[in-house]
């Protein structure tokens, strides 16, 4: 399965990125081509733990079920697959370059990652394993979100 750990699958993913233009449309979801990149990068920080977020209770139950799911296959995530509510951005505009420029600057900070402590919101306590086939993933998803 492919990881972020992986130097080649970190850099086709920021030529994905940098396909990316303001004024892409989503394929499916609300989001929009800055709300998508301003929630990317926020999500890094959460999962490089720069932004600390309390487990959530029904994470506690199917957590680690949830968690066999996603990372039982090489599939995408789903379309459907929901979003930590404080990670929804509201705004509808800003700007788009600087927020698609952190968050490939934060994407290149797992070249030195080392996190053994990480716990996820929803899944719990996750391995440098997991936590590399998470964040594949969930670039992955965003990205086809644009057609990307």
């Amino acid at each position: 399965m492919k990881t972020i750990f992986d130097k080649t699958t970190m850099s086709d993913l920021i030529i994905r990125i940098n396909a990316l233009n303001e004024n892409d449309t989503a394929v499916w979801g609300k989001m929009n081509a800055y709300q998508m990149v301003k929630h990317c990068r926020l999500w890094e920080e959460m999962m490089q733990s720069k932004v600390n977020m309390k487990r959530a209770f029904i994470g506690r139950i199917f957590g680690r079920i949830a968690l066999k799911t996603v990372l039982g296959n090489a599939n995408p995530l789903r379309q459907s697959t929901p979003t930590i509510p404080s990670l929804i951005i509201k705004e509808n505009a800003g700007d788009f370059q600087v927020e698609k420029k952190l968050w490939i600057s934060t994407i290149e900070k797992y070249l030195n990652f080392n996190n053994d402590n990480f716990q996820h919101v929803f899944f719990g306590k996750l391995t440098k394993e997991q936590i590399g086939q998470m964040v594949y993933k969930h670039i992955d998803h965003h990205l086809r979100q644009f057609n990307k």
